[in-house]
């Protein structure tokens, strides 16, 4: 979405009446956001099986926040998610910045009715240019650019910007132009960074892994040489966008940013744009006391660009802008404030999101997850918790001997369970008997046969739309990737145009099934079936009440029988003698394997949490207490568990650490379900509802060692003192409670029962409760 601007760039002071201009030149009106909002969100629900938000009690319900959000990992899905769950969670309305060339047609028009930002962006207007670029002299003079057939006087301008091709699955160099020398020569700002930049430039095999010439007495580039193509890109003013984004952040509005620059499906973080930054000093820069806060926002998804797949968004905890930050923004020390700044956002977002630096490490990763949570029902976000511990602990101790040998013997097991083509969780099949195996078979083939009656019509019906999204999104794909430097697949387009495809096609389809149906009616009242004093507009109505419902009821009990449908490989396997050792010899190896990876995460988490032990999220399998629960057979997509639980967020710069809570508070699992003790199933004033979603009630707790977490133990009642003080916070922790619903109802906002927050009333309303 929002691009960068240079490092040292400088938000330009505007007068008065620019500012007014500019506060208009963006408007948002709050009912036509709230309407877009309540009517795509059911595009988010309809393609997403599940969408948890987490953390979002840290989002402040008042001030102005500048939300940094990552991976972007969907073109256009991301910002939508993003808003629906600020809205439903935090109830704040933000306004995204969103690429200009993008804010055209049904984008755009829905981009000005929620208060996007449309930004251009260099990328998006850069040409190729004539000639090839080298640099002549790499070691004493790297910002100097040489061309051969270039004409750098009517194709390059001052301020705009150089980028070079991608190339093996990197992305591109951009660089800025500081002066034109003439037609074949050129000055940028900066040398060029990194090992793929430099061979590019100078042909060079003597490059180590950061880029640097290994042999400096060699001045010039490879013999021979004679450069690489590139493309150009006119310098662009962002001034307006930046005064519109202040005026908007002053006023105590909410503005969202996706740092990366871009859309992308790469496993790891790309660089941070300096646009975010600029936003944020510049804002205090005109208004230091405006109190703005800036909120990490980790876009966490689970098979991004599949229909119905999952999705966490995390937020993490807000953090102000230092004092000193602003002083050398403010001081001519732009360049170090705004690198300091972005060093702290990208730290915040590595709390929030999962990075790997390559997507078969990111599976290895998630596989030892697997193996670490065996026989326990873990919720969708302390699986993201887990795979980003995880991962941290891989890119820190990578090199380690025992590192390597269970991530060998991990890649050794994935690999023989693609060639039985079964999950890991279906390996619990391979316990059962024979007969009770035949029985779960035929048993499931019935549900399958049974669901299928609800299946089928909808999927005729819809088989148009499925296939022309697959079609147009694979296409669009394709074209993204040709046109970016930073994607690997472009499948970060595809979840968008699938949506925008059903969205634009489905209707028409319905519309032909309608006209069909009434024609038909017309012609021979539906075979007679049909009376006559029912009119042809009542039979087109019902057509598209009738169609539709069809549709979704199909796509229930289809998301159903998909699941039970990729149960039935293992228990086949099973009936066969052969498969079936391999199949028992394969969950044999499991074990030892499960044995081997808990034994290396209990001798090296200490190593990178000195608090390891209280706060781990998953007890030890071998040493801790029992978990209520089991992985089911059925049920489970792509070996990831069902179920949502609250568990909190890595602390962001300057938040408090764990050790500055009381000894009692850090027996308490990291989980937004204890923030009262109402929230606990033994205490809860009410069971939880079965019409809430699995992921809700398997955060509610609901007897000790729920989850593998361990909780200390309640005061003793054996005395009349330990009854009262238990009634104490029983007490206490309903009107904590009470409050809260308060809060949400909007009778109190700052949290107290009586208007000044006295001890009176404090004691009243532990009284009254």
């Amino acid at each position: 979405m929002a691009d960068s601007t240079k490092p040292a760039s400088k938000a330009p002071e505007i007068s008065a009446e620019a500012k007014k201009a500019a506060k208009e030149l963006y408007p948002m009106s709050n009912w036509k956001y709230d309407a877009f909002l309540h009517t795509f969100s059911i595009l988010v629900d309809l393609f997403f099986r599940e969408v948890h938000p987490r953390g979002a009690w840290r989002v402040p319900r008042t001030g102005p926040i500048l939300f940094v959000a990552a991976p972007h990992a969907n073109q256009f899905v991301d910002g939508l998610v993003l808003q629906r769950s600020l809205k439903n969670e935090a109830d704040r309305r933000v306004s995204l910045l969103i690429a200009q060339k993008s804010v055209h047609g049904f984008i755009g028009w829905g981009s000005r009715l929620m208060g996007s930002v449309p930004v251009g962006r260099a990328q998006d207007k850069a040409k190729p240019a004539k000639g090839l670029i080298y640099l002549p002299d790499p070691v004493n003079d790297p910002t100097l650019i040489r061309g051969v057939g270039t004409d750098f006087e009517k194709e390059a301008e001052v301020g705009g910007m150089l980028f070079l091709p991608s190339a093996k699955g990197q992305s591109g160099t951009s660089v800025d132009i500081a002066k034109i020398l003439g037609p074949e020569e050129i000055r940028i700002k900066r040398a060029p960074q990194g090992k793929l930049a430099m061979f590019q430039l100078t042909g060079r095999d003597d490059l180590d892994a950061e880029g640097k010439l290994t042999n400096p007495q060699r001045k010039g580039p490879r013999d021979g040489y004679e450069g690489t193509k590139y493309k150009v890109a006119p310098h662009i003013d962002q001034s307006e966008v930046y005064q519109a984004i202040f005026d908007r952040l002053q006023n105590g509005g909410c503005v969202g940013i996706f740092p990366e620059g871009g859309s992308h499906d790469r496993t790891e973080l790309l660089p941070l744009k300096a646009g975010v930054a600029i936003m944020a000093l510049g804002t205090l820069a005109q208004d230091p006391d405006c109190g703005l806060k800036i909120v990490p926002v980790g876009m966490n998804y689970f098979h991004a660009h599949k229909f119905r797949s999952r999705a966490v968004v995390e937020f993490g905890a807000p953090f102000e802008v230092p004092r000193e930050l602003l002083d050398m923004y403010m001081n001519n020390q732009r360049r170090d404030a705004i690198g300091q700044l972005l060093d702290m956002c990208w730290q915040s977002l590595s709390a929030v999101t999962v990075s790997a630096p390559d997507y078969d490490t990111l599976m290895l990763i998630q596989a030892c997850r697997r193996l670490y949570v065996t026989g326990k029902k873990v919720p969708l976000p302390t699986v993201v918790e887990l795979n980003r511990r995880l991962a941290v602990g891989f890119s820190k101790l990578k090199d380690d001997p025992r590192i390597i040998k269970v991530m060998a013997d991990v890649r050794k097991y994935d690999k023989q369970l693609r060639y039985l083509n079964v999950k890991d969780h279906q390996l619990a099949v391979a316990r059962l008997s024979v007969p009770t195996v035949i029985f779960t078979l035929l048993y499931r083939v019935a549900k399958i046969l049974v669901l299928s009656v609800g299946v089928v019509p909808g999927l005729i019906l819809f088989t148009p739309v499925f296939i022309t999204t697959k079609v147009i999104s694979v296409r669009k794909a394709k074209e993204a990737l040709a046109g970016s430097s930073v994607k690997i697949q472009g499948r970060d387009v595809m979840a968008t145009w699938k949506l925008l495809v059903a969205m634009a096609f489905a209707p028409i389809v319905y519309n032909f099934y309608c006209i069909l149906l009434a024609y038909k009616v017309h012609t021979d009242r539906l075979y007679g079936y049909v009376p006559e004093w029912v009119s042809i507009w009542m039979i087109f109505i019902a057509g598209w009440i009738v169609f539709p419902a069809i549709t979704y009821a199909s796509l229930r009990f289809g998301e159903v029988g998909m699941d039970i449908l990729k149960s039935l490989r293992p228990l086949i396997l099973c009936i066969n003698p052969a498969s079936s050792y391999s199949l028992q010899k394969l969950r044999e190896r499991r074990a030892v394997l499960v044995e081997e990876v808990v034994e290396v995460i209990n001798q090296l988490g200490p190593e990178i949490h000195s608090d390891f032990e209280r706060t781990r999220l998953i007890s030890d399998p071998y040493h801790g207490e029992p978990t209520s629960g089991s992985r089911t057979e059925e049920g489970n997509v792509d070996g990831y568990d069902e179920g949502a639980g609250h568990l909190d967020a890595p602390e962001s710069p300057q938040a408090l650490r764990r050790r500055d809570t009381t000894q009692s508070s850090r027996a308490i699992p990291r989980t937004e379900s204890f923030s009262n003790i109402g929230a606990i199933g033994m205490f809860a004033s009410r069971p939880p509802s079965r019409s809430r979603s699995r992921s809700r009630q398997n955060s509610m707790g609901g007897g000790f060692g729920m989850g593998g977490f361990p909780i200390s133990g309640f005061t003793s009642l054996d005395s009349r003192e330990g009854f009262n003080e238990a009634s104490s916070k029983i007490r206490e922790a309903m009107y904590e409670r009470g409050q809260m619903r308060r809060r949400k109802s909007g009778f109190s906002t700052d949290g107290s029962t009586v208007g000044d927050g006295s001890e009176e009333g404090w004691e009243e309303a532990k009284k009254s409760a």
